[in-house]
């Protein structure tokens, strides 16, 4: 399709370059006195066919030119998902929402702009500059009028070899400080909350405002280099008609050609005037659409830090024990391990509860298990297989992880609980939803599970969107279960009754269960509480009791603040209703009014 694009307005340029030949001739006709009524008819012919023909060319051709494109930006767009769903954790660390944006509007746009409408102007300006050159040249213009007419032009190239770097050294730049612009933007937008509780909105302007000066700057150091290069070659035109007009004039004068000549060669010089302004347009253009190529290419080419080992094997983990022997590991440029020397054995069907302090280690674990970082090999097995062995689809697709910020989308409550498999029936949903306890407070939304919910869940309270998160991990039936403190935001009598339903559902399936709460884990077959990434005691709730550690130390504690809580739940109320409706009435009360 480019090359018929290209063909197509080649063709017309082509034509187009007629144009001042026809006016040429007429004038010389004119001068000699041989004028005619078809001679005039046939000359304003001869323009017409030259007008309709290039009209008709020019437009196909940039049609084309603009479907391609749009083809473009969609596949590139497309791409770059594909590769930012390929990248690991470590990579989404370094670099923020704002600058991912930046790759996918910003830079994408600048190269579909360019393809569109460089490529247009290049294909344009440069058969209609050759065909001109060579129109002249089989007039009988003198050969040396003709060389001192195109001198002047011969300084492009060097302006080019100059300016070109530096126009794309400080695209680069713009585009940069646009990504942190927009980066700037992501988080504010995201932290306005907290911006207007702590009554700060002076400070963030003048942040967003740092950020905003900055592309300003940068912008215009851009235009004014651009600006000075795209001047400088029209100037180099001008030139060339300067010396058409006074030395073509003197020639003219002299007899050494027709009028009809010199007004041909003006013309000529007036039609490539257009040209060499397409030049430097489509220059500065090609070198900012360069420096965002640069920038799509340094992403699409980053090579995922996690990624499926050559041989890699589906791994089965349904019916599998899980092994961790020996695992370190710690985070890239962290000074010291999140986990040291870990070690235990848990058998298919069992559940595991973790404990420990905030930043023991117990979420790290997790997303080990989960490849999300990769651990030192031959540290974890499932089924006897190395997970670094194993391929990233079968391994993940095997384990459901609930986190405690469980993220949800602006689509229904139903699509988000049945993000694993839309194509569920409906009752699956419900009863995931039974089971995470969340079922009553979604049935007296108006909509039911039809609620469209806001960005990232917050129509929900924080209890309805972790309880939603759960009922999104058990609606998936894994045969591995993690739970990252996944009922910390809801009250002990709910997490009992969450737990309970648990024991009951995956009596046969393992279960991995963090918290910071001992209710939530005392029911586990084996248990790890963990103190600055090394398992410091390790059995079952009794045993540990009975151990009078640490274990023991944090269960006195919680039982205290608990005893007073232990009251039996009104008829018809279901997992934490009661306890929860007296913070939530309010909210669930706003959101119908809003929606009507």
């Amino acid at each position: 399709m480019y090359m018929v694009a290209v063909a197509v307005m080649a063709a017309g340029n082509m034509i187009y370059a007629f144009y001042p030949r026809v006016l040429g001739d007429f004038t010389d006709t004119m001068k000699q006195g041989g004028l005619t009524k078809s001679i005039v008819i046939s000359c304003s012919v001869q323009l017409l066919v030259i007008g309709v023909a290039y009209g008709v060319m020019f437009g196909v051709g940039q049609l084309l030119n603009h479907r391609l494109g749009r083809r473009f930006e969609a596949e590139i767009r497309e791409r770059l998902f594909t590769q930012f769903t390929r990248l690991s954790e470590a990579y989404f660390a370094k670099h923020g929402v704002g600058k991912w944006l930046s790759y996918v509007l910003s830079d994408v746009t600048s190269i579909r702009e360019t393809i569109c409408g460089g490529i247009n102007q290049l294909t344009n300006a440069t058969f209609l500059f050759i065909t001109s050159v060579i129109m002249m040249a089989s007039t009988d213009i003198p050969f040396q009028l003709l060389l001192a007419c195109i001198a002047p032009l011969l300084t492009i190239p060097f302006l080019v070899i100059y300016f070109g770097p530096v126009i794309r050294r400080r695209s680069h730049e713009v585009q940069e400080s646009i990504a942190g612009m927009t980066a700037s933007a992501e988080e504010q937008f995201g932290g306005v909350r907290v911006t207007k509780t702590f009554a700060v909105e002076e400070i963030a302007r003048r942040r967003f405002g740092e950020s905003v000066s900055r592309v300003q700057e940068r912008q215009l150091r851009l235009v004014r280099t651009s600006s000075l290069f795209q001047s400088a070659i029209p100037l180099a035109g001008a030139l060339s008609l300067v010396v058409a007009i006074t030395y073509g004039g003197y020639f003219a004068g002299q007899g050494k050609f027709s009028l009809g000549g010199f007004v041909a060669l003006t013309l000529y010089l007036r039609v490539i005037m257009t040209p060499l302004q397409q030049f430097g347009n489509v220059i500065n253009r090609l070198q900012q659409a360069r420096a965002s190529l640069d920038r799509l290419n340094s992403l699409l080419t980053e090579t995922p830090e996690v990624r499926d080992a050559e041989g890699a094997v589906d791994i089965a983990t349904a019916d599998a024990g899980l092994t961790v022997e020996g695992l370190t590991f710690a985070y890239p440029e962290a000074r010291r391990p999140a986990l040291q020397e870990l070690s235990f054995t848990l058998q298919a069907g069992q559940t595991l509860g973790i404990v420990g302090r905030t930043g023991s280690g117990k979420t790290t674990l997790a997303k080990l298990l989960l490849r999300v970082y990769e651990p030192p090999q031959n540290t974890i097995r499932i089924g006897g297989i190395d997970i670094r062995e194993a391929t990233l689809g079968s391994l993940r697709g095997g384990i459901a992880y609930v986190p405690q910020d469980g993220f949800l989308f602006s689509e229904t409550i139903r699509d988000n609980i049945a993000f694993a498999d839309r194509s569920g029936a409906r009752e699956r949903v419900h009863e995931a939803a039974q089971s995470a306890a969340i079922s009553g407070n979604i049935e007296t939304f108006p909509d039911g599970y039809d609620t469209k919910l806001g960005e990232r869940g917050l129509t929900l309270s924080g209890g309805q969107r972790q309880r939603t998160s759960l009922a999104r991990g058990l609606y998936k039936a894994a045969p591995v279960l993690i739970l990252d403190d996944s009922v910390s935001a809801v009250d002990a009598v709910t997490e009992s009754r969450i737990i309970e339903q648990l024991q009951r559902e995956r009596s046969k399936r393992t279960t991995i269960i963090i918290a910071h709460r001992i209710s939530a884990v005392k029911h586990a077959d084996l248990i790890l509480v963990l103190e600055e990434g090394r398992i410091i005691e390790r059995g079952t709730h009794e045993e540990l009791v009975a151990l009078g550690g640490h274990y023991a130390s944090l269960r006195a504690i919680q039982e205290e603040g608990t005893d007073s809580m232990d009251q039996p739940l009104p008829d018809g109320l279901e997992g934490g209703a009661a306890y929860e409706r007296t913070e939530e009435a309010v909210a669930d009360e706003r959101q119908t009014v809003q929606r009507r």
